[in-house]
């Protein structure tokens, strides 16, 4: 018997509220602005300065940001973007949204990150010039050695987008031994993050992208918000203080103002979150270090823990055990290119073989700030019992 019994219960992952986060939006929502308003640049600016990047965008979810980001490198029929199979479905149809094709590769089974030599192998088997772009995954918190993929990129001519939406705070080690944080724009062209309830940071639906670069900076700019720009520098005339030119099709993709105050409180506890995370990561690394039936998934040390993913024999029984327990916990992913949508684009089971044997087996397990300890032992305890 657990002497311990949760009080409501225990999801994967949950948002973290508190009053300071509440009071930041009621002074919004009594301000004069509820959408594109100072929040918005004040957010991108503390988000820029917090990720060591030049340029921020916020837009409405982490999939607009995506679609923003296909948008402005010029993905369209005929191009071609390699991504990995284990990610959220968004990572893979931003590139169908504008019409491109999707190349699945195999994941690092130790870490279930996009094998880069996978990645290797597909260009190598292709002219130069065939493939047009990579969206590699910081997957859980994990970060991609973005190094190595932008030696990849630039050996065969390739754009980078960085899917970073789950490693907001994680960062990579270079080959000169520094510390690159994830979205920085040292090694990506774009960099994406998101703001749904369960992420670092929360504002319930809402994203960005970051960038060194200038020049996507402002066509990302313009193509948020309906392809249109009131910048007198770009306009091809100017008939007053009113005007405005749609130069491009582009998208209501804006954030707005009471989201954004959401994100600038939520943003001043960042690193805490990011070290509480790390801290239940540790508790769990250790618990499960005696168990050998569970396997998660290796580590390292600007690993952000959005997730944290065990491998287990009988992962369905244990989903189905611990829910009776009152902990939910949840799967990440279904391998993309098993998807209806994606089999009808010529995808196969058995593809990609680490991918669909890793999801045959893994299971996130709650994971978020507010955890307490007395809960995370507890579904360690439930764990313990069912693995036997």
């Amino acid at each position: 018997m657990h002497t311990f019994q949760p009080s409501r219960p225990i999801a994967y992952g949950r948002q973290h509220i508190t009053d300071e986060d509440v009071q930041a939006v009621v002074e919004t929502l009594h301000s004069d602005y509820l959408t594109q308003g100072p929040k918005v640049a004040e957010f991108e600016e503390k988000f820029a300065e917090y990720i060591g990047v030049k340029y921020a965008v916020a837009v409405s979810n982490g999939t607009a940001a995506l679609h923003l980001c296909a948008l402005a490198l010029g993905v369209r029929p005929g191009q071609r973007v390699i991504t990995t199979s284990i990610t959220f479905a968004a990572s893979a149809n931003c590139v169908r949204y504008c019409g491109g094709e999707v190349h699945f590769v195999d994941i690092d089974p130790a870490t279930a990150l996009i094998d880069l030599q996978a990645v290797r192998w597909l260009l190598e088997s292709h002219p130069k010039g065939y493939f047009h772009g990579l969206i590699p995954v910081d997957f859980a918190g994990l970060a991609v050695n973005l190094e190595q993929a932008r030696q990849l990129a630039d050996e065969f001519g390739l754009w980078i987008i960085e899917d970073a939406c789950h490693a907001p705070g994680g960062f990579f080690t270079d080959s000169t031994g520094q510390e690159q944080r994830c979205g920085n724009g040292q090694f990506a062209d774009l960099a994406i993050f998101s703001f749904h309830p369960v992420k670092h940071i929360a504002t319930g639906e809402g994203g960005m992208i970051t960038t060194n670069r200038a020049d996507l900076y402002q066509e990302l700019l313009k193509l948020r918000t309906h392809g249109i720009t009131k910048d007198p520098g770009q306009m091809s005339r100017n008939d007053g203080g009113w005007y405005m030119e749609m130069q491009e099709l582009g998208y209501n993709y804006r954030m707005p103002d009471m989201l954004c105050a959401l994100g600038i409180s939520q943003l001043t506890r960042a690193n805490a979150g990011l070290a509480r995370r790390r801290q239940l990561a540790a508790r769990y690394d250790a618990a499960f270090a005696e168990l050998p039936a569970v396997q998660p998934l290796a580590s390292a040390p600007g690993h952000a823990y959005h997730l944290y993913v065990i491998q287990v024999p009988d992962r369905k029984g244990l989903y189905d055990f611990l829910r009776t327990r009152q902990i939910f916990a949840q799967v990440h992913y279904i391998p993309v290119h098993t998807m209806p949508y994606y089999q009808g684009l010529g995808g196969h089971a058995g593809d990609f073989p680490l991918a669909e044997q890793y999801y045959a087996h893994c299971l996130s397990i709650p994971l978020f700030p507010s955890l307490s300890d007395e809960e995370q032992q507890y579904v360690i305890d439930c764990v313990r019992e069912f693995v036997g």
